[in-house]
């Protein structure tokens, strides 16, 4: 099996691996951010270019390096190849130079955005892009589609990932939308104002990294962060039933597929599930959902609240404070 060095750090993989999946593997001070790559998904990536990295050796037998910045998600290891990621100031600059370039149209709705806090395309810019912009001509305008009563589609904010292409031309029988036109006015469309009711076409919402399809029984409900999620499942037929629920207070706002840590959903999930499954009884519930401590929605959440307070309380043990019920 090949080896690989990135960022100093070696690993083996087996042959075919990608940069970045060998990358994710070392885990993530390693891993190049990717908005358009799904592994979930077959054929995704290679179209953000936010993943690319410096390959300063080719492999072993080939030990120069490659004279441009390459694509981790579409280049596979070698042999003896070296990489740098974060630590080489080529990369970051590129980097720099994409989020500027996803930003061009992008409206800065944020305040309203039903994907904040949850928006790729926000921690991207937070870590990786400029503190302005020098794009100083018009916006590019959509006029506003209606795809369905369940998904709400803002084409200003799309980034062109095709993720949801993706998701239902392999999760469903049938597709009802695509990329439309060329170039600077390629948009996201349905055919002839079809609506996308696919069993599984929810899923598009999940996959999406920033907020150009919302869940439209979800919109304007709530910020997420003031939502607790919690890990559920019931018996269904058509998926895994394994789900994430969103609550504020005793209410079920929205149902989501579970996510790993690369922000991609575990299983996918049907449409009945998403939608229609909105009350506490519907499932069975089984417990507070693992959020990093990263994510804005890990804000005041119980798990992380109880981990605060055994590390504080090992903290005031070990400098010898007395505890607060012990006080004479």
């Amino acid at each position: 099996m090949p080896i690989v060095k990135i960022d100093g750090k070696e690993i083996e993989v087996p042959k075919g691996t990608t940069l970045l999946q060998a990358a994710r593997i070392l885990g993530n001070d390693y891993a190049p951010p990717a908005m358009c790559y799904y592994s979930k998904l077959k054929g995704t990536g290679g179209f953000c270019r936010t993943c690319l990295v410096k390959v300063t050796k080719g492999s072993a037998q080939n030990p120069h390096p490659m004279p441009k910045l390459v694509a981790s998600c579409r280049t596979e290891v070698m042999d003896g190849m070296e990489v740098e990621n974060f630590t080489n100031a080529e990369v970051l600059e590129a980097r720099k130079g994409v989020v500027e370039f996803l930003l061009i149209n992008h409206p800065l709705d944020c305040p309203i955005c039903d994907q904040a806090g949850e928006c790729k395309l926000q921690d991207l810019s937070y870590e990786h892009g400029a503190a302005e912009g020098r794009y100083e001509f018009e916006r590019r305008e959509f006029d506003p589609i209606d795809i369905g009563d369940k998904i709400q589609l803002h084409m200003k904010r799309c980034i062109h990932c095709y993720r949801c292409i993706k998701t239902v031309e392999q999760l469903s029988s049938k597709r009802t939308h695509g990329m439309i036109h060329r170039g600077d006015s390629s948009e996201i469309s349905t055919y002839i104002q079809n609506s996308i009711d696919e069993e599984f076409s929810g899923n598009v919402i999940d996959v999406c990294p920033v907020g150009a399809l919302t869940d439209k029984t979800f919109r304007f409900k709530s910020r997420v962060w003031f939502t607790k999620p919690v890990d559920a499942h019931r018996n269904c037929s058509k998926c895994s039933g394994k789900v994430r629920l969103w609550f504020k207070d005793k209410d079920v706002l929205r149902v989501t597929a579970r996510m790993d840590e690369w922000a991609e959903a575990e299983e996918f999930i049907c449409n009945e599930c998403r939608f229609e499954k909105k009350k506490k009884s519907d499932w069975i519930i089984e417990g507070p959902s693992k959020i990093s401590k990263k994510s804005v929605i890990s804000i005041n959440h119980y798990q992380h609240l109880n981990e605060l307070k055994v590390q504080t309380l090992k903290q005031q043990k070990a400098l010898g404070f007395i505890p607060f019920n012990k006080r004479p």
